[in-house]
Order: C-alpha cells, then sequence, then structure tokens
C-alpha cells in the first residue's frame, strides 16, 4: 500500500530561491501519482502547502527562528503520517522531532552538508552551531539518508561516521525536460544588450561563497575581447559578500569592452530558458557542490557546460563530452596563488570553446541527450519512494 508522506521544507513554490526547491516541487509533483503526500514549508502562505513564518522568537537569531518553525510543522503534522521526509538543516529538526513525536520513519535528503560549508558562520553567527547540531541530530538518528550524488554520499559518511552507511542511498537530483529545452525567442536576451552575432557565458545562481561567482567574474578578465557575460545572480549572503562582488563586478566592466551584464531580480523560467540556450557556454564556478541542478538546467538547454570539478559535479557534466572541468582544491581555498590558477584555467577552458563553437554546440546537444536519459524525476520519484519503503522496514 502507497505510503502517507508528510514532506517538509523551507522552500516550496512560487518562492524557491536554490537547488532543494527545486528538487522538493519536482519530487512532489511526482510523488503525489505514486503515494499520498502532504507538504509543510516556511515562510508566507500557499497553495499546495501548510505554511509555518519564520517569526518566532521575535527578533531572535535566523537560526533560532527556523526553529520555531520547526515547532510548528511538528504541531501540525497529519496523525496519519507514516513517513516524514525533510530537506535541508532549515527542516531536518522538524523531521526529528516529528519522527518522535509520532514514532514514525524519518527520511532526511541531504542537499549540503553544514561541515562543508563553514562560511555560513559569516551568514549566520552563533546560528551556525544551531544548525549543524540539528543537521547531524537528525542524520544520525534517520532512518534513511538520501544523498544527491554518490560524492555526497561520501562526504556524508566523511561528516558523520557514526551513520550506517547501509543507511545512506544515493538518489541523484534531475531535471524537467520540458520546463527547460531549447528555445528559437531571444527578445529577452537582446532586451539586456546582448549582441547575439557574438558569443556570451551565462551564469545562473545566488551571490554567496559556494557558487563561487566572485572567482568567476575575476576568471572573466581573461575572456577573449569579444565574449560578453551574462549573470543572472541576486540574494547576496551578507552584506561582505555583496560588497565583494560589487567591487569585482566594478573592475570587470571597466576592463572590457563587450558587454558586461548583471540581472539582480529573478527572472520567469521563459527568461532564464533564453539566456541558457543562446548562450555559448554555462558558467558553473562552484567552489562546493552536492550535485548541481543549474547544471542540468543548461544541458537540458542545449548548452555546453564549464564548471568546476567538486561534489557530483562530474557525475553531471561528462568532462569532453558535454562540457569541460576544471580542478579546484577546497584545501587550498585560502591559498592566493591557488586561486588565481583555478580562475585562469576557468578563463581557459571557456576560452577553449569559444574558439570552437562547432565543438561547443556538439557539447550543447550531448547535454540534452544525457539529461534526458540519466535524470528523469519520474525515475527519481520512484527511488524515493522504494527509499520510504526501506525506512518503514527499518523502523519495524
Amino acid at each position: 500500500m502507497a505510503p502517507h508522506v508528510s514532506l517538509l521544507t523551507r522552500e516550496y513554490p512560487p518562492h524557491i530561491y536554490g537547488g532543494a526547491g527545486v528538487h522538493v516541487a519536482q519530487l512532489v509533483r511526482q510523488l503525489t501519482d505514486l503515494c499520498t503526500v502532504d507538504v509543510h514549508c516556511m515562510g508566507e502562505p500557499r497553495p499546495g502547502a501548510t505554511a509555518h513564518a519564520e517569526d518566532h522568537p521575535a527578533d531572535a537569531n535566523a537560526a533560532l527562528r527556523v526553529f520555531g518553525a520547526d515547532l510548528s510543522m511538528v504541531s501540525a503534522l497529519d496523525p496519519a503520517t507514516q513517513v516524514l521526509h525533510s530537506h535541508t538543516w532549515y527542516a531536518n529538526l522538524a523531521g526529528h522531532l516529528g519522527g518522535l513525536f509520532l514514532d514514525v520513519p524519518h527520511v532526511v535528503t541531504s542537499h549540503s552538508l553544514e561541515p562543508h560549508r563553514p562560511w555560513k558562520a559569516e551568514q549566520l553567527g552563533g546560528g551556525y552551531r544551531l544548525s549543524s547540531w540539528a543537521e547531524r541530530t537528525a542524520y544520525a538518528a534517520a532512518d534513511a539518508v538520501i544523498a544527491v550524488s554518490s560524492k555526497m554520499r561520501e562526504g556524508i559518511l566523511e561528516a558523520y561516521p557514526e551513520i550506517d552507511p547501509d543507511r545512506v542511498h544515493v538518489v541523484r537530483n534531475g531535471v524537467d525536460p520540458e520546463e527547460f529545452h531549447p528555445v528559437p525567442e531571444t527578445e529577452l536576451v537582446s532586451d539586456l544588450g546582448v549582441d547575439l552575432d557574438k558569443p556570451y557565458v551565462a551564469f545562473v545562481g545566488r551571490i554567496t561563497r559556494q557558487k563561487g561567482l566572485v572567482h568567476l567574474v575575476r576568471a572573466a578578465a581573461e575572456f577573449t575581447p569579444e565574449t560578453q557575460v551574462v549573470l543572472l545572480a541576486g540574494a547576496p549572503d551578507t552584506p561582505e559578500i555583496a560588497a565583494e562582488f560589487n567591487q569585482a563586478f566594478a573592475d570587470l566592466r571597466a576592463q572590457r569592452e563587450a558587454p558586461v551584464i548583471w540581472v539582480e531580480d529573478m527572472l520567469p523560467r521563459a527568461s532564464v530558458r533564453q539566456v541558457l540556450t543562446h548562450a555559448t557556454v554555462f558558467a558553473c564556478p562552484s567552489i562546493y557542490e552536492p550535485l548541481g541542478i543549474v547544471n542540468l538546467e543548461a544541458m537540458a538547454c542545449e548548452t555546453a557546460v564549464v564548471a568546476s570539478a567538486v561534489g557530483g559535479i562530474p557525475e553531471v557534466v561528462a568532462d569532453g563530452e558535454t562540457g569541460l572541468l576544471v580542478p579546484y582544491d577546497p584545501a587550498r581555498a585560502d591559498d592566493p596563488e591557488a586561486i588565481k590558477a583555478f580562475e585562469s584555467e576557468f578563463a581557459a577552458r571557456v576560452n577553449e570553446l569559444v574558439a570552437d563553437r562547432d565543438r561547443a554546440d556538439a557539447m550543447g546537444r550531448a547535454g540534452r541527450t544525457r539529461s534526458l536519459e540519466q535524470f528523469s524525476w519520474e525515475a527519481i520519484a520512484k527511488q524515493t519512494v522504494e527509499v520510504y519503503e526501506t525506512a518503514i522496514a527499518r523502523h519495524g
């Protein structure tokens, strides 16, 4: 019999800002054909989910207010729930406490790991210690942990060696090929000021340490002169990161004659499709990436990818086939020489594809084929239900 699942998340449509939110939205759409699903999210009320405000205790540290929303989630759970499935540390505590309260299995999907994101202390202060505690506590007690890549599975067992490896399952992220696909329209790209007769490199993501946007902006100083840059980037984590990016962006614009375009507002999906489709290269300079859905989205739009070879990215981008990978060593993140070498190598790989448009186009076509064949949300949902069944059996 199909289980009754309560899915716990911070992000849910229409308020999505990261890969975890995309994952949840797509997964729920498919799960509804396989089991009973109710969704609890955070923030403003919205259709299809029960929303819990992050407003208690008032004026508290952000992490404490998230914990307040977690407690609200637990109090609102349907007693008929047979499995709790939480996404990100924001909802992990709700899943852990809810599992204890209802005596049902808790499944965690690991979209990132707090021990691998020490820069979050800049954003959360002492709240980072709370988020780290919540994540570790939930993972250690969960009946099943889902890793979104094989590399992420290795990271989980390294960060939390107390977890039984048999409880950690790999179910990769996916992409909706009906939402992300090549489009002929170019109006939005032209309106942004892009010259479609010349190459351009695109980036889509948040202004965070994790996404490595500052590295891309610095690398762009070494792009071939005619190469344009289009950055769909907003929501800086901290004022310090925003200031660092603003300075790097201003420096780049002063150095280059080709357009360097920054769009701060989140664009509709149709507009993002245009930007991805007509880019010569999609750039992903992340310094930490459990899988990297955004690379799948670019590939589904038939665009070649140049990305850092970190985390699960090599499981998505086939080096030399759907794009080019650039080595990055997290252990040397504070070494200026290593960072400069990474940025120069990134620029060289971009220039390599810009100089050979036929090769870039072939990689783009291969990317869409790979995304269709290996990253189907329908298959991902079925694998997720199998994990639910395993968790139910383990919980006993």
